[in-house]
Order: structure tokens, then sequence, then C-alpha cells
């Protein structure tokens, strides 16, 4: 999925004079909420739900994307990936050297492991922004925009990366197997 920011609209920000003159000031600062994600996403034609905790979530084929604010006022908002391929113990050093050269090669979503009680290592991208004081308009919807482009690519570079491709392709191609209805 590739989501272009330019597609985005500017959410009621100043529009040029009539006659094509520069705009009369900076874009508006705003404390940002649920309800301008929400809006957000609906913009860049994503589906999403509103989960039991009350975070937005967006989901895809492999991983969900929440968009989150956190703190006692609801300052800190993050844009988390929580990506569904497990991965045994045995390979987290190999994981662990593609997340250190993805988090040295790109800005975002920084990505860690989280190994689960019974030995499964999963993977989480997490990027954050204080928004409590506001924050530029265009430049909080430019930004979730790259973080959820970024959140969907870490997942086709890990494909990539790890030689997935084929086997993600037999799973979507694979049909109810008949075994046992041969033998006669």
């Amino acid at each position: 999925m590739s989501i272009d920011p330019s597609s985005i609209p500017s959410f009621g920000a100043p529009q040029p004079p009539a006659g094509g003159g520069r705009p009369a000031g900076p874009p508006p600062i705003v404390v940002p909420d649920q309800a301008l994600v929400t809006q957000l996403l609906d913009q860049m034609q994503l589906k999403h739900v509103v989960d039991d905790e009350g975070d937005l979530t967006a989901p895809w084929e492999g991983f969900r994307v929440y968009y989150m604010f956190r703190g006692e006022q609801k300052e800190l908002f993050a844009v988390r990936s929580f990506y569904d391929r497990p991965y045994p113990l045995e390979r987290k050093h190999e994981i662990l050297d593609l997340l250190d050269e993805w988090n040295r090669e790109t800005l975002w979503p920084k990505v860690y492991t989280h190994t689960h009680e019974d030995g499964v290592v999963r993977l989480i991208g997490e990027c954050q922004m204080i928004v409590g004081t506001g924050v530029n308009l265009d430049y909080f919807v430019t930004t979730t925009a790259n973080w959820t482009q970024a959140a969907v690519g870490f997942e086709q570079w890990m494909v990539e990366r790890l030689g997935l491709q084929e086997d993600i392709e037999g799973q979507e191609g694979e049909q109810p197997s008949d075994e046992g209805d041969d033998e006669a």
C-alpha cells in the first residue's frame, strides 16, 4: 500500500486568497485528538476501528497500526505497529541484526522485538510526538501519513530481507487439502 501525503486534504488550513496570492499566515496550530486522526484515516481511505481500549486501529494483513494518545492529558501521540509474524527464539539474533540495519537507515518507525513467555519473538514499530501544547496542522497530517506509510514499508522490507515473498504467495494460493479422499 502506498500513501501519497500530497493527496491528503488540508483539514481546514487557510486557502490561498482568490487570485492566487499567498496564504494570510502560517497553518493553524491544533491539539490533535482521535477525531482528527479518524478524519485523516478516512481521507486516506484506510479501514479502521476503535479497539476495546479505545485506541484507533488500522488493520492490514499480517499487522495492525494503532493511533494512540497517552499521558494524563493525552499529550503524547504514538503510532505503533504490531507485526503478527512469529519468529522462533533461535532466530532472534538474525532478526536483531536486521532491526539494527533498519533503525540505522530509516527515521521511523523504530522497531524492536518482544519475546513472549512461550519463546515466540514478535516485532513492534513505534513513532511518537508530543502534541499537548499544539502542533502545526500540516506537520501533524503529513507526519502521521508518513508514519503509516513507513509501517507498511517496514513489513514489505522484512518480507524482502528474509525472502518470505514465496511463502506469503504460497499461503495466499493454498487450497484446502482433500487428503485421504483419494485412498481406495
